[in-house]
């Protein structure tokens, strides 16, 4: 397939080639509709990593995770090229064994127009609420936290993108992004997520990272000091 390149950035960006038939990859559509079993597994192996015994805090951290990817998959070829992979939930497969470039791909050789307007119909709608909805069904993490996780994944993806423009020499992709990022955020389920949106984005919410044992505050979090181990967001 050819696609718009957004690999020059880093393997965050990118997808990896099409995998054997035998390989763990399904399609995420299977995901939304009922077939769980992935997402169970990528949270236990998250739990595992982070030595946690709560849930919630693991099932945030995975889809903060996965949240990232797809705004990048979709942000930054956008952003280099002026268009985007076919990243619709039934052609876009996930293996959450295997890190990026290799845990997602698609089998759609389409390339999409690269506006807000279509990466929100493709991520924030084709993904991201179908996804808040499954991690839901697995454990109780508010939704208001999810889409603060959301809000910063997408922040960050705008924040790698012009922080590779200034280095590299393009101020058309780092313009680029930043417009698209506003469009984006200009939603309601975004909009409040935190602010500016932009470099200096900080959320409104917590992933609870702080939480892990020997866990700290990530760089855009709501508090100033971690919360006593009572607290609840």
């Amino acid at each position: 397939m050819e696609e718009p390149r957004a690999a020059p950035v880093s393997a965050f960006f990118a997808l990896g080639a099409a995998p054997s038939p035998d390989e763990g990859h399904r399609a995420l559509a299977r995901l939304y509709e009922g077939d769980t079993e992935p997402l169970t597994s990528r949270i236990d192996t998250v739990a595992g990593r982070l030595c946690t015994a709560e849930r919630r805090v693991a099932a945030s951290v995975a889809q903060l995770g996965l949240a990232a990817r797809l705004w990048s998959c979709a942000l930054g070829p956008a952003a280099l090229s002026g268009r985007f992979p076919d990243l619709r939930p039934e052609n876009l497969h996930w293996d959450p064994s295997r890190p990026a470039p290799e845990d997602l791909w698609t089998d759609s050789a389409e390339l999409l127009p690269g506006t807000a307007a279509r990466i929100r119909d493709v991520v924030q709608y084709g993904h991201l609420e179908p996804l808040a909805a499954a991690i839901r069904r697995d454990t109780a993490v508010s939704s208001r936290l999810l889409w603060g996780n959301a809000g910063s994944a997408l922040a960050g993806t705008v924040r790698q993108l012009t922080g590779w423009a200034r280095t590299h020499g393009r101020p058309d992709v780092a313009a680029r992004a930043r417009a698209l990022a506003a469009e984006l955020f200009d939603h309601p389920e975004l909009r409040d997520t935190g602010a500016p949106h932009g470099p200096g984005f900080r959320r409104t919410t917590c992933c609870l990272y702080y939480r892990v044992p020997g866990g700290g505050l990530c760089g855009d979090c709501v508090f100033d000091s971690a919360p006593g181990a009572a607290a609840r967001v």
